[in-house]
């Protein structure tokens, strides 16, 4: 057996900043050789971030793609780390002619191999996911190799993220062409108990692939994308030998007992995938032999979090680099009393501080006593910046002139709130955060251009029961040290905010039960329709009443139009609104009650 010590670098990378990501590979690789590691393995794409979406079409950002890596493969020998192997993803450009049906330009998700001062080899994604998140057929044409690269007497194979999680392809070659290690450059976002479906493939795979194999994924927030890390190594038999933390930057080392290569065979030979396609094995040699014995360090298992704290990390991972990496210095949300509004101003104050965070309180003629207090108790308790903005005169002006009544009067009031918000973020470049959770967004209990404007919205993808869930949960980490957690000394959210009955209190004595089922119920109703694409006769059979289920998808499918105008959110279920969930505005489709 041979010994091999290998550091994944679990990093957050930021799409199209190539400058700062190739700094930040040369800064882990140091690291890396700071702890005698013999190759390091950064993220998919992680030159250019992840996912860069229709930037690949333009040539200019995959031209400067490939001098990037080149670049920073000459930087890593400049700087005394030239005899460190390092495996980074990037994009390239695959030769083709141009046809109908491909992505202009060719562009290729790809991984290079970089060693003493150059890319030594090249490889790309071969199974292009199209579903979900994801439109790979839209952007990146097929790879179709293996490269296995000689290292210390070890045979390295380098295959990318969905290679992974799809049946053939160079996950099915690597066994037969006899490699010791499999290295996976990953970025795989966050959903809700993802990490044991991840452990559980990464393991199968190893033991399909019947070698060591090493998981390197990003972390970090990407728009409407959260991506967890929890990179892994697993053992030939599918073992777990070293777990990265969730959500975290962390330079994951293990040290590793593979079996010593075989006498090499051809450079190049082509293999039957297993799905219809040939795998060209590329062969290079590094270094054939092994490395003398020595003491290997203890493997790090990170502690897992439970599904409550995961899905808080992600929610406040994403506002921090959505914060962080669009240029926003300071944010600004209505605070109403809510519980709603109460855990957005949470995880904004857990995310960048409170001292950055500021909320503007917003009563109307309907607003009770018990609302303007609590939104004030929780001020207090976080110490955000705060101002009070009464908007009943400013009702007033807007009903002489124009005379509104019913629910057109109601949302006047949800709107004049939006208008002050924004022009607030106008004056002062505050990021306005929306309030609203998925229950209200699948139901259309929002008010367009109301409570529903703003630049980003931390629980869009969460469910009214989960906002509970989450507020008692956050609560109860008063004084717990996290690096997703402020320091409060209290329980940060005022107790009548989370137990009082929800109100958008815009009619006296108004409930959210006057116009939606009990949130129990809904809540279970949406997931079934929303997250499974169950249809009427299956929603009924599932137990859904047969009224509410006509009742409930009628309101949901009357709101599109209203989503597609929402701001952009983090996806924390498999089916969030915005990239997984894309349905026509303009349809006459209906679900019929059997």
């Amino acid at each position: 057996m041979a010994q091999l010590r290998i550091a994944l670098a679990q990093t957050n990378p930021t799409v199209g900043d190539l400058t700062a990501n190739a700094d930040k590979l040369v800064e882990w690789t140091r690291r890396a050789a700071g702890r005698d590691a013999h190759l390091v393995v950064f993220t998919e794409m992680f030159l250019t971030g992840y996912p860069v979406e229709d930037l690949v079409l333009r040539n200019s950002f995959v031209e400067a793609s490939v001098a990037a890596v080149e670049a920073v493969a000459g930087r890593l020998a400049e700087e005394g780390l030239g005899e460190i192997p390092v495996v980074v993803g990037y994009v390239d450009r695959a030769r083709l002619a141009p046809r109908v049906g491909q992505p202009k330009g060719a562009p290729l998700d790809a991984a290079a191999l970089l060693h003493r001062g150059r890319v030594v080899v090249k490889t790309a994604k071969h199974h292009l996911p199209n579903y979900g998140v994801f439109d790979e057929y839209r952007y990146f044409v097929r790879g179709d190799r293996l490269p296995i690269f000689r290292l210390h007497g070890v045979d390295v194979a380098v295959a990318v993220c969905e290679d992974l999680w799809q049946d053939g392809g160079p996950v099915a070659v690597a066994a037969e062409a006899g490699a010791g290690l499999l290295v996976v450059p990953n970025a795989s976002p966050y959903e809700r108990e993802k990490d044991d479906v991840r452990l559980a493939l990464v393991s199968r795979r190893a033991r399909e692939a019947g070698c060591a194999l090493a998981y390197a994924n990003q972390v970090g927030g990407q728009d409407e994308l959260v991506f967890d890390g929890d990179s892994i190594i697993v053992s030939a038999s599918g073992e777990l030998v070293a777990r990265a933390a969730q959500f975290t930057e962390e330079l994951l080392v293990a040290d590793l007992e593979l079996p010593e290569a075989s006498p090499r065979g051809p450079d190049a030979f082509e293999v039957d995938a297993g799905d219809g396609t040939v795998i060209t094995v590329q062969r290079v040699e590094l270094s054939a032999r092994p490395l003398e014995p020595y003491e290997p360090e203890p493997p790090t298992i990170a502690a897992h979090l439970d599904d409550t704290a995961e899905v808080y990390s992600a929610l406040v991972l994403a506002v921090r680099d959505y914060v962080a990496k669009n240029g926003f210095q300071s944010v600004i949300l209505g605070l109403s009393g809510g519980i709603d509004s109460a855990l957005t101003a949470t995880i904004a104050s857990d995310a960048i501080g409170p001292d950055r965070v500021h909320a503007v309180l917003m009563p109307s003629v309907y607003s009770s006593e018990h609302s303007l207090a609590d939104a004030q108790e929780l001020v207090n308790r976080q110490g955000i910046n705060a101002q009070i903005v009464p908007i009943a005169d400013i009702v007033t002006s807007f009903e002489k002139d124009i005379h509104l009544t019913g629910l057109a009067a109601e949302n006047l009031q949800a709107r004049v709130r939006g208008m002050i918000l924004m022009g607030l973020s106008n004056q002062h470049g505050h990021l306005v955060l929306t309030t609203g959770n998925k229950s209200e967004l699948a139901t259309g209990y929002s008010t367009l251009y109301g409570d529903s404007a703003g630049g980003f919205a931390p629980i869009k993808d969460v469910l009214k029961t989960l906002v509970w869930k989450l507020s008692r949960w956050r609560n109860a980490q008063a004084g717990v040290s996290s690096p997703f957690l402020y320091d409060f000394p209290r329980p940060p959210i005022p107790e009548n905010s989370i137990e009082k009955e929800p109100s958008a209190e815009l009619r006296p004595d108004q409930r959210d039960t006057d116009s939606l089922p009990v949130y129990d119920v809904l809540d279970r109703l949406l997931d079934d329709y929303v997250e499974k694409d169950m249809g009427s006769a299956e929603l009924i059979a599932a137990g859904h009443d047969p009224a509410l289920v006509a009742r409930v998808i009628r309101l949901v499918d009357l709101a599109e139009y209203k989503r597609r105008q929402y701001p952009p959110g983090p996806k924390i279920t498999p089916k969030n609104f915005g990239r997984d969930r894309r349905l026509p505005i303009t349809t006459r489709w209906r679900e019929t009650t059997p």
